[in-house]
């Protein structure tokens, strides 16, 4: 959460030296590029460590109508949506990425791309100038946290709800 803080500061920094910049006829235009890439891994970080605090905003209308047994399943069912989509996401991301291919190219990217036309590694930001994989690397982190934080909650929320059914058993 201390990184994303510091990237949403970053952010609202770049906007303001953005708007300064351009009010002064001197636009700084790597700075929009930049702005957004903070703006996306401030977004991936935080979602991850919301979600494993369960401080996201959810629509309880059904929920609240149920038992606590029931809610304590629906929670599990929730949890299990939540890690099916870490789980998927990292395996997208492992398939996008192709690590192994890179691996056995001995991590030659002319190489690499010549085979698979797959030039994640070596594609520029349009401003900036730096290769997107720097930026793009906060995928494969946020479905590994987020599936380490789903792994996390579902197994708070099984023990929950095993709980309610030997209590009302």
């Amino acid at each position: 959460m201390v990184a994303a803080a510091v990237l949403a500061g970053a952010v609202t920094l770049l906007i303001l030296l953005n708007i300064v910049s351009r009010s002064l006829g001197m636009a700084i235009y790597w700075v929009d590029e930049l702005a957004i890439y903070a703006m996306v891994w401030t977004t991936f970080l935080a979602t991850s460590v919301v979600l494993k605090r369960r401080q996201v905003i959810a629509v309880t209308i059904l929920v609240d109508l149920l038992g606590e047994r029931s809610r304590a399943w629906m929670q599990c069912f929730s949890d299990l949506m939540i890690l099916a989509f870490a789980v998927s996401l990292m395996v997208l991301c492992w398939h996008w990425l192709d690590p192994a291919t890179l691996y056995a190219f001995d991590f030659d990217i002319r190489a690499f791309q010549g085979d698979t036309f797959n030039f994640v590694y070596s594609e520029k930001t349009n401003t900036l100038g730096a290769l997107k994989i720097w930026p793009w690397l906060i995928l494969p982190f946020f479905s590994f946290t987020l599936t380490v934080h789903a792994l996390s909650n579902m197994a708070g929320s099984l023990k929950k709800a095993v709980y309610f059914k030997r209590a009302s058993a």
